[in-house]
């Protein structure tokens, strides 16, 4: 019977990461923490694990059926893997800091596990990194997250993206008094977020609501583009809630302009995600040839008084695996790493390897120790797989030490008293 493959010892929807990947994922996650650092963000840590009922107050209906939760058998109740980090940021602004200062400026990386459709074949496992900024409702506040994003995906090596932003209040707006059916109103969301406009139309047609109604719901899949996106917009429809949300988006959009990152935002006036989630502006951020968002977010002002403290918020969160998938290529050189020596030494003493491995470490490059058991020539070709740069071959203390680059072979000769000295020249090239 052929033994299981590698994948097929792990459930559906997880993955390990070798070295090679596991680099580039810390490059990307350090390289956003930086950039929320350099915004004045600070980390929290929240838990892997939460009680069910606290957790799923700051869960939309989607998030919530997606969720992993089990007895616990310790304490005998529910609990759950979060499936999403701003619920518990919101709990732990909610409960834990309550006396902190408006606004709070708080950032994160961590894991959650969402259950996944076993045919799509998406990740079950997530990893975030992301800011939450508490405390603040104003253009501004939405601006310095888009800026944020664009700030990061630079960061992190990425030189062609976009970032979509939509308002679910100019939406909410043009939907708000119509008295559609349940069903029709989630196929009509549907259609929008597709933007099918003949479907649309068409679900429209018999729908009992009027003309003027029909026009503007029939214009939103339409409004895509620039900024001239929102004189359509105002063409388009009336009503008061979503002319404030345009004015919003407007005064948002010259906020960016400052930032210089205008180049790279488009207008997405039929974007409804995260309506169970968001209560004003949403954005995402899309790379060439990756059909998913490698960073969402958006204002939600009401998710902190679920846990009794109302406190207007936004915020949003990278995708890290998506972003590795996009960038998968372009962080092989910057994660290229290859450690500095390989020491090997002959006979049964191996003091002044030791001794030597430690020099080095003092002085700031990296060394290891061949302690397997084995010739020269295989510790050579075992230093050419692992990424040495160098073996240095050591003998009696009196018989000088060899430095083989291992790139191409070329050797040199030094003395072990200039090494033991710090006279690491041969390092520098």
């Amino acid at each position: 019977m052929p033994s299981a493959t590698p994948e097929a010892m792990l459930p559906r929807g997880v993955k390990d990461f070798l070295p090679i990947k596991a680099a580039k994922i810390e490059y990307l996650k350090h390289g956003l923490l930086d950039v929320f650092a350099q915004w004045g963000f600070r980390p929290v840590l929240p838990p892997s694990l939460e009680y069910f009922h606290v957790l799923e107050k700051g869960l939309g209906a989607g998030l919530r059926e997606r969720t992993f939760r089990f007895d616990d058998r310790q304490g005998g109740q529910l609990v759950a893997i979060p499936p999403d980090i701003t619920p518990q940021v919101a709990r732990i602004v909610a409960t834990r800091m309550r006396e902190f200062p408006l606004p709070l400026r708080l950032c994160y990386a961590g894991r959650v596990l969402r259950h996944a459709e076993q045919q799509t074949g998406k990740d079950r496992e997530i990893l975030q990194a992301g800011v939450e900024l508490i405390g603040l409702e104003s253009p501004e506040a939405d601006a310095e997250m888009i800026a944020m994003a664009v700030e990061g995906l630079k960061a992190v090596g990425a030189s062609e993206f976009t970032v979509d932003i939509g308002q679910v209040e100019f939406f909410r707006g043009v939907m708000n008094g119509l008295s559609l059916p349940g069903e029709l109103a989630r196929e009509v969301e549907t259609a929008i977020g597709h933007k099918d406009n003949s479907g649309l139309r068409a679900l429209l047609a018999e729908a009992p609501i009027s003309d003027q109604a029909r026009e503007e719901i029939s214009a939103l899949p339409r409004l895509f583009g620039g900024r001239e996106v929102l004189d359509r917009a105002s063409a388009a429809v009336r009503n008061d809630r979503s002319r404030r949300a345009l004015d919003n988006l407007a005064r948002v959009l010259d906020i960016l302009a400052v930032y210089g990152v205008e180049a790279h935002i488009t207008l997405d006036l039929g974007e409804i995600r995260g309506l169970d989630y968001h209560t004003g502006l949403i954005f995402q951020g899309f790379l060439p040839g990756l059909g998913r968002a490698v960073c969402s977010g958006g204002r939600y002002d009401g998710l902190t008084a679920r846990y009794g403290f109302p406190a207007p918020a936004t915020g949003f969160a990278f995708n890290v695996l998506n972003l590795l998938f996009a960038l998968d290529a372009e962080l092989e050189e910057r994660t290229r790493r290859s450690t500095d020596v390989l020491i090997f030494q002959s006979g049964a003493d191996k003091a002044l390897a030791q001794r030597l491995a430690r020099l080095l470490r003092a002085a700031g490059f990296s060394a290891a120790r061949d302690i397997y058991p084995r010739g020269l020539e295989d510790t050579l070709e075992y230093a050419r797989k692992m990424g040495f740069r160098y073996v240095m071959t050591l003998g009696r203390e009196d018989e000088g030490v060899r430095i083989i680059r291992v790139a191409d072979g070329v050797g040199l000769q030094a003395s072990v008293q200039d090494i033991l000295a710090g006279d690491f020249a041969f390092l520098t090239d």
